[in-house]
């Protein structure tokens, strides 16, 4: 029986990074991935989203060509399938280049679902994956999450798309009602607003996006709402019957017709079918108890990604497995969320870092705003014709930067400089005295921090 210094189960952003670090650091690495290497975010997530949006942009600013002086003969137009078709081009040869990587760096990949089968007399971890057992000194956890479906009255009969059927559509629904006003469902709400569907969304909370900032939060979904998209905030959805959506306001029921319903209402961990009890590993709510180190209850196994059920994101699990992958051969180092970036992949985008008001006020936390309008910066100006946009920095007592909130194109390029600052505890005048070349979007940082 094999034995490998290293057993990965999970072949997502965290699990091939770490398979990639821990192998190229002369460890004996095994991936096990039960899918497509990748995991959701490049097969049916981050990557495939991005670039069916990218089209979407792409058909906006051919639409608001004449803003900049450019004609365009005939009305603009789109071909859906050739746009799925690309998106399919773009995951093939993202997935060919994580099994090249893996390939280079010596990384036995396995495609099946792997099973914890306990321990040796060694202490030494037991996985069966195909019918075969193998043996590692270490296991790390990157199972990853699965779409959560609430039990509504007549879904399962109602053929909901999720995330991954919406990511493969090659015909436009006459309409379409997203249930779920999060970052997936607004992001999927832009680009069929953008290709002329009626959309509807649907949220069960006062504002969309969730933790994001609230007042930029606001002033998107006035945007998209402009654009045309009914948003319906506060609301329940109680039931679907046939084609119509029944929802719930204030005590009231109505109904939305919707051609095609695209559930949008949160993930969750990946942990059944894994066997982990056989470890005793501590599961924390929904996903695996971990420390700074990554570490779980269990001295010889660690957890990465959104099978912890703490911060669902691609980036947040590189990191994750970077900082496990470090504590294994011994080097310290810890994870720090102080300055994880959310990004919306709207048109404007809306990214954020650190610290919202709405956190600080929860906590009784003193802090101050400085905040500017987009336009401050020339090169917005010259990019986004008629566009708006905001820059919001929160500041400590202390005058440190402790958060950064933006709406506005390249938002999504620009928060990472802001959380650079929050990461490592800048002061006001410290960050001052960074220089941004001219002109760029990102000098809006610098003005802002003298407004």
């Amino acid at each position: 029986m094999t034995l490998y210094d290293i057993a990965i189960i999970g072949g997502g952003p965290a699990g091939y990074t770490a398979a990639e670090r821990a192998s190229s650091n002369g460890l004996k690495t095994i991936l096990f991935e039960k899918n497509a290497l990748g995991g959701v975010c490049l097969n049916e997530g981050c990557i495939p989203t991005k670039t069916l949006l990218y089209s979407a942009k792409t058909l906006d600013n051919i639409k608001n060509s004449a803003k900049y002086g450019i004609s365009v003969e005939g009305e603009a137009s789109f071909d859906l399938p050739k746009i799925i078709a690309r998106k399919q081009k773009t995951v093939r040869k993202l997935v060919a280049g994580i099994k090249q990587k893996l390939a280079a760096h010596d990384v036995t990949v396995i495609i099946g679902e792997a099973v914890i089968d306990g321990e040796d007399g060694e202490r030494n971890i037991l996985i069966t994956c195909n019918g075969e057992t193998i043996t590692a000194a270490k296991v790390l956890l990157c199972a990853g999450s699965e779409t959560i479906v609430p039990p509504i009255k007549g879904l399962a009969d109602s053929g909901y798309w999720t995330s991954k059927e919406a990511l493969d559509n090659k015909e436009l629904p006459e309409s379409l009602v997203i249930i779920g006003g999060g970052v997936i469902g607004m992001e999927f709400a832009s680009f069929f607003n953008s290709l002329g569907v009626r959309v509807d969304v649907i949220e069960m909370l006062p504002e969309i996006l969730g933790a994001m900032d609230k007042e930029l939060s606001a002033m998107l979904r006035a945007e998209y709402t402009k654009k045309g998209i009914n948003f319906h905030l506060d609301t329940k959805v109680v039931e679907i019957r046939g084609k119509e959506v029944i929802i719930e306001k204030d005590g009231g029921q109505s109904a939305i017709p919707a051609s095609r319903i695209l559930l949008s209402t949160g993930r969750r961990p990946v942990t059944a079918n894994l066997s982990t009890d056989k470890l005793g590993v501590e599961l924390f709510r929904n996903g695996v108890k971990v420390d700074g180190q990554m570490r779980t209850s269990h001295p010889n196994v660690y957890a990465c990604g959104d099978i912890t059920g703490y911060s669902l994101l691609a980036h947040t699990a590189v990191r994750e497995g970077e900082v496990a992958v470090n504590n294994i051969l011994g080097k310290a180092d810890s994870m720090s969320y102080k300055a994880i970036p959310g990004v919306v992949y709207t048109n404007p985008e809306i990214a954020g870092a650190g610290q919202t008001e709405e956190e600080l006020a929860a906590k009784g936390i003193s802090y101050s705003v400085l905040k500017l309008p987009m336009a401050y910066s020339g090169r917005f100006v010259a990019e986004n014709e008629m566009g708006n946009g905001v820059c919001k920095l929160i500041i400590s007592e202390d005058e440190k930067v402790i958060g950064c909130h933006m709406l506005g194109n390249p938002a999504s390029e620009l928060v990472v400089i802001a959380g650079i600052a929050i990461e490592k505890e800048y002061t006001v005048d410290e960050f001052r005295t960074i220089v941004f070349p001219h002109p760029t979007v990102g000098e809006i940082l610098h003005e802002t921090l003298f407004a």
